[in-house]
């Protein structure tokens, strides 16, 4: 059983500047709600409660959201707004947070080796920050269940149009069944015509105790750090390693274009305001229309 997550949350968020100069990224509200808090709740969710997360300098408002604050709590219940009131004790109750500093920013695979000592020598889930999954089953779950069936590395990754594989660390392999695959190829960032298939790593991983000796041995890579990708390239060489194509649809909000698509689509399953946003969004369109139509 999964009993720890790994949330990597150091990164300077740039291209989210000039917000992300004093707020971390994974504080971006979609809506109301700070995305590593849809992270969190993700490995709640799948049954996970003791959670470490890799912070860095300027990442402070991410321990302060999970702790709790006395004086707000105190003036909601003067308000007498239960419900308010409700939703922050959750905040601070919903899972153990540990935190721990990446003092440099030496790249993702150094953060992740950041938690050798809190992982110690169990497997353990890897969640990034700043990537929200929206699934019926939670994305960390259905990477649990792969591994309890399995008992290797996991990888979750999702199906990309063939002319953006450039963009993503890619997979390539043997088909288990139609939802796993056993690889034996792991390409960062390839051409079309390098990229073994269209199966994208999505931000997720179960990652077995292995991966601490294979990230000592990794060598820095592209921008002089350390590539988880490159990590798993020895490991692949050394264990098996399987992908989970997952059901959900993966939102990266270090992105601006996906931030704001990700707002609209949040907001429009929100029942309180969902049925006057789509009309608002309706004639924002129709009033687009008319203008090129003039």
């Amino acid at each position: 059983m999964i009993k720890k997550a790994v949330i990597p949350a150091a990164g300077f968020g740039t291209r989210f500047l000039p917000v992300t100069k004093a707020q971390p990224k994974e504080m971006l509200p979609i809506i109301d709600t700070p995305t590593i808090q849809y992270v969190v709740q993700e490995c709640v969710d799948s049954g996970i409660e003791d959670i470490l997360i890799i912070s860095g300098k300027g990442k402070r408002s991410i321990e302060d959201h999970f702790d709790r604050n006395f004086e707000l709590e105190s003036r909601i219940q003067e308000k007498e707004d239960e419900a308010l009131y409700t939703q922050l004790r959750h905040i601070e109750s919903m899972a153990n947070i540990h935190f721990i500093r990446q003092k440099e920013l030496n790249g993702l695979g150094d953060a992740i080796y950041h938690a050798r000592f809190h992982c110690e020598h169990e497997p353990f889930a890897v969640l990034l920050g700043d990537t929200v999954i929206d699934s019926v089953i939670p994305v960390t779950q259905q990477l649990i269940d792969s591994f309890e069936q399995y008992r290797q590395t996991v990888i979750a990754v999702e199906r990309v149009p063939w002319e953006n594989v450039s963009r993503y660390g890619v997979v390539g392999g043997v088909n288990l069944s139609d939802r796993i695959l056993q690889l034996n190829e792991l390409v960062e960032k390839p051409g079309r015509k390098q990229a073994p298939s269209n199966f994208a790593i999505a931000g997720r991983y179960i990652l077995t105790p292995e991966i601490f000796r294979a990230l000592e041995k990794t060598p820095r890579g592209k921008g002089n750090e350390i590539q988880l990708t490159d990590a798993l390239r020895i490991l692949l060489k050394e264990e098996g390693i399987i992908a989970t194509l997952i059901e959900g649809k993966r939102y990266d909000i270090g992105n601006k274009m996906d931030f704001l698509k990700t707002t609209v689509e949040f907001a429009l399953k929100r029942k309180e305001f969902s049925v006057d946003f789509e009309a608002f969004l309706r004639e924002t369109i129709k009033n687009i229309d008319d203008q090129k139509e003039k």
